[in-house]
């Protein structure tokens, strides 16, 4: 099973027009597109196992489904930083930057090395990438001081400047995910988009409104509560 052909015929025997249809309503612009949901994509990665040569000839292919199977089944000790360059140059889409991310980026020895390279990059994707990596870091990263992220409001409010969809959008996840992690780092996070609320840009505006709302919402201050 584990060959480049073999795992192509799988994706195109399973793949659906319908559902590939759907992929642009979702912003998902991929034109190499079988149609098939991720789920399904985890379930036949568990069946690979982890193979990291077999991920760069899937990534290499440029078909949408193989690219996201790439992500979920390569090595992250094996990841160079040269491979990680050459994957973002390559994201066209939210959903293949952010699977790349939360499924291999983030577990390399790079992380915040690239956080810092690609939160200044010009390129959507690429910008997204930095950003996204701030959101997925701040879920998973439990052990990482509160310094560590309060350090990054600066980047925050830099890229909330950033009109273009992905890019707000991936600034206003990270800033939830920062908010969300503690009750001092929701408190902080709230000051830091009452700031926001006073710039110019309107993305920064629509990300500070977004944020507060679901950081001072019952449901996240309650799980906080419990939590410290």
């Amino acid at each position: 099973m584990n060959t480049l052909d073999s795992i192509l015929k799988i994706l195109q025997n399973i793949a659906d027009p319908g559902l590939k249809k759907s992929m642009d309503r979702a912003g998902i612009k991929a034109q190499n597109a079988l149609g098939i949901r991720v789920t399904h994509l985890r379930q036949i990665a568990k069946k690979i196992g982890k193979n990291h040569e077999l991920a760069l000839q899937l990534w290499d292919s440029k078909i949408h489904e193989a690219m996201m199977l790439a992500a979920i089944i390569d090595e992250p000790k094996k990841v160079s930083s040269e491979q990680m360059e050459k994957w973002v140059a390559d994201f066209y889409s939210w959903d293949i930057c952010d699977n790349a991310i939360s499924s291999c980026f983030r577990k390399t020895s790079f992380a915040w090395d690239k956080v810092n390279a690609w939160v200044i990059s010009k390129p959507e994707y690429e910008k997204r990438a930095g950003f996204a990596m701030i959101a997925i870091l701040a879920v998973h990263e439990k052990k990482e001081p509160n310094a560590t992220w309060l350090q990054l409001f600066p980047t925050l409010k830099e890229g909330a400047k950033d009109p273009r969809n992905f890019v707000k959008k991936a600034v206003n996840w990270a800033i939830r995910q920062i908010g969300k992690r503690n009750l001092a780092l929701n408190a902080a996070t709230i000051i830091f988009c009452n700031e926001l609320l006073d710039m110019e840009e309107k993305s920064a505006q629509w990300i500070a409104k977004d944020a507060i709302k679901e950081l001072k919402s019952e449901a996240v201050l309650n799980r906080l509560r419990q939590n410290d």
